[in-house]
């Protein structure tokens, strides 16, 4: 995995480029392109840098990579962020996690991913918990395990349980990002970097993966 500090000030802006640029390559080389993001206060800066930018809007798809189990309008729902996208003419799918079989909803938009982009994503965004998970994907769930299905659910944590891609889908996306901020982080980063397999983020191996991250959550300042 590449790192790349950035500082904590540029952090958003960066990261909002760097899905910009591969969104271009995809469009130039498919015609679309797919991009899954992951909700949290650090992508929030960065979602909305990207709604700013210049990209082939109408052919641009977003996904998310989870999603709480929480009823429309909660404030628990990553959804409300993916809207400064959808004004700027992104086509955004979100997961059905209000449906009355959750289950039944990941298999529908696993299916939807493969009849859009053949279950192979351009992009994907991921964060990094204090306690090393990623997406959904956190300690002790079996959803870290699975390779049967590119969508799940997961079991409660925080309260909620979750929709989420799961690593089969991410490892098969073209570039993957790790976007990291902040001295809380900074324990995950070593354990992901050093490849501890305590830390659930490091079933993350795609071929093309990069971890835009700021001084504090690498340890080499504040």
């Amino acid at each position: 995995m590449r790192v790349e500090p950035i500082p904590a000030d540029a952090l958003a802006a960066r990261a909002a480029l760097w899905i910009a640029d591969r969104t271009w390559t995809a469009f130039a080389a498919r015609g679309a392109a797919h991009v899954a993001v992951s909700g949290g206060s650090t992508p929030a800066d960065m979602l909305r840098s990207l709604a700013t930018l210049t990209v082939p809007w109408s052919a641009l798809h977003i996904w998310q990579v989870d999603e709480r189990i929480a009823p429309d309008g909660d404030p628990d729902r990553n959804a409300t962020q993916l809207d400064a996208l959808r004004a700027a003419g992104a086509t955004v799918h979100l997961l059905d996690v209000t449906a009355h079989d959750v289950a039944g909803a990941a298999a529908a938009y696993a299916a939807a991913l493969r009849s859009a982009c053949d279950g192979v994503l351009d992009v994907v965004h991921l964060g990094l918990g204090d306690d090393g998970h990623t997406a959904s994907w956190v300690p002790g769930d079996p959803v870290v395990a699975v390779t049967d299905r590119d969508v799940a659910l997961t079991g409660v944590y925080k309260g909620r349980a979750r929709l989420t891609l799961t690593p089969p889908i991410v490892n098969r996306a073209r570039s993957v990002m790790f976007l990291v901020a902040g001295a809380a982080k900074a324990p995950a980063v070593r354990g992901l970097l050093q490849g501890d397999p305590t830390v659930p983020a490091t079933e993350v191996r795609a071929a093309d993966a990069v971890l835009l991250a700021d001084p504090a959550a690498l340890g080499t300042g504040t």
